[in-house]
């Protein structure tokens, strides 16, 4: 028996109001996969991860998340925010915060059990903030913090994640650092990445889908300049990275 897809979009369009954002999508991942999102400011890539965590109901089309509609599939989906949009001023722990992504996936009355706790171990060392279980998040550097989004993520132990600009505001070691980690995790889980740097992520991810109210997707070896062109509009340049 073939097993479903891990994600499957068809004729999807979303608008806000009167405003179209997203116009007959039609996206198939399959399990495995490391997808990349691309695309301009105002493109819909967040509202497309809205529609597929359940969070935003299309206007038209359908979604289906292993073989479920969205909001059946969340307890397998992990989701790591935009980091800009994460509030640092609560008085919480790394152990703490890693311990939410555990919330829905077990017993609500008592507090977190013992499994929740191995897990919450387990996937700080995976991320490798183990030393910083104890720490407050408002005194972590933006990169520890964007690990710890992660490690939450992981937490619920998700067959797929979904990330939204992890790399936003962090500098190119820790960016490498990361997808590094992430290009690990996709030895056993699918990983849909969200990004503004086009020529980063054509290292790591298998194909690039280019969203710009509608969506064309790329093996990563077919991204040039014109398809970069044809994306954003004007003139632009590759810029490639190095690092050692």
């Amino acid at each position: 028996m073939n097993r479903p897809p891990a994600i499957e979009v068809k004729n999807l369009s979303f608008s806000y109001g009167e405003v179209p954002v997203l116009e007959g999508i039609d996206l198939t991942v399959p399990e495995g996969e490391f997808l990349g999102i691309v695309g301009p400011n105002a493109g819909g890539k967040s509202t497309l991860l809205k529609l597929l965590l359940g969070l935003l109901e299309p206007r038209q089309g359908e979604i289906r998340l292993l073989g479920q509609p969205p909001r059946k599939a969340r307890r397998l989906m992990g989701y790591v925010p935009q980091y800009p949009a994460f509030s640092r001023d609560f008085p919480v722990t790394v152990e703490q915060v890693v311990l939410m992504g555990r919330l829905g996936t077990g017993r609500l009355v008592g507090g977190y059990g013992r499994e929740d706790r191995r897990i919450a171990a387990r996937v700080m060392e995976e991320a490798e903030i183990a030393p910083l279980a104890g720490r407050r998040i408002d005194r972590l550097s933006g990169g520890q913090l964007q690990r710890v989004l992660v490690a939450r993520a992981l937490a619920c132990e998700p067959r797929i994640l979904l990330l939204d600009e992890p790399t936003a505001n962090i500098d190119m070691r820790v960016e490498n650092e990361l997808f590094d980690l992430l290009r690990e995790l996709n030895e056993r889980m699918t990983i849909l990445v969200v990004s503004h740097d086009i020529a980063f992520i054509s290292r790591y991810v298998h194909r690039v889908a280019c969203l710009n109210r509608t969506l064309v997707c790329h093996r990563t070896e077919e991204i040039d300049a014109e398809a970069i062109r044809q994306l954003y509009g004007g003139e632009v340049r590759i810029v490639h990275h190095h690092h050692h």
